[in-house]
């Protein structure tokens, strides 16, 4: 096993750890929402390395897809309403605030890609992306007991096709896929600390918190959704068919379903559940 898959354990040791501590403090909805999250990479990673190309481009549209329209839906269903409740042009700010502040992360963060690094350049994307949700989703559910763990879920949806294109890539490379445990864990180990901390009592402060969560989420399911067009990472995988053109014009009936498809679902099982 070398370094790289060797951090990955680590972060599965620090999940495993952390948990203790969720359980201890009864921190059942973060815990829950952190293996998930978990299981979801851990578990599309071998799923991608062993995909084949046209097969892969049709996966990765509707994991992208479902997952993208579930984490819009739920971010302005069950984020918003709380922070326009506390404050609502200081909710509306904070929203626009963490949509904007995920736009500068993400920017700035690809300059990182072009330096070398001891882990692969995704793994580190994927890591940063995975510790900053999770330290978000911590506050959040931290501050509104209330909230069901639909939130989460939706929010962690993701991670099973973000696992699954990285899993390819890796395999392509003749890497291992070890590696993405610790990404696989990340939300988690941010999550689970930052459940503990508590909020002031301040309408202001807490409408801009949590307008900023939204926006964070809703930056990055808007980076998720499936766009089937050039340079794009389904266009990546589509060129290396014959059919490329008519492929993407195919998959582009794919992502518009399974982003639909993803705002249903979410709406049925809040219905289901309320």
């Amino acid at each position: 096993m070398n370094g790289a898959s060797r951090i990955g354990v680590a972060g599965v040791v620090g999940l495993v750890a952390l948990s203790a501590l969720a359980v201890q403090a009864g921190l059942w909805k973060l815990l829950g929402i952190s293996w998930v999250a978990f299981v979801a990479m851990a578990g599309g990673a071998p799923l991608g390395a062993r995909a084949a190309d046209g097969e892969h481009a049709r996966r990765l549209v509707w994991g992208y897809g479902l997952a993208s329209g579930a984490m819009i839906t739920s971010a302005l269903v069950f984020i918003v309403p709380g922070a326009i409740d506390h404050h609502a042009t200081y909710g509306g700010f904070g929203v626009a605030l963490g949509v904007l502040a995920g736009f500068t992360a993400h920017t700035v963060g690809h300059r990182a890609t072009h330096r070398e690094l001891p882990l692969d350049h995704t793994v580190v994307e994927l890591s940063a992306h995975a510790l900053t949700a999770g330290a978000i989703i911590g506050i959040v559910y931290g501050n509104m007991p209330e909230l069901g763990p639909l939130l989460g879920l939706a929010i962690v949806s993701h991670k099973g096709p973000a696992g699954y294109a990285a899993g390819r890539r890796l395999g392509r490379q003749g890497r291992s896929p070890w590696v993405l445990l610790l990404p696989a864990a990340g939300v988690g180990l941010t999550a689970i600390p930052a459940g503990l901390v508590a909020l002031p009592a301040n309408p202001v402060v807490n409408a801009v918190v949590f307008g900023f969560a939204a926006g964070v989420f809703l930056h990055v399911a808007m980076d998720f959704l499936p766009r089937c067009e050039l340079g794009g990472e389904v266009y990546e995988v589509a060129q290396l068919s014959t059919d490329a053109h008519e492929l993407l014009d195919h998959l582009r009936l794919h992502a518009v379903g399974s982003t639909a498809l993803g705002g249903v679902a979410v709406f049925v099982a809040w219905f289901a559940l309320a």
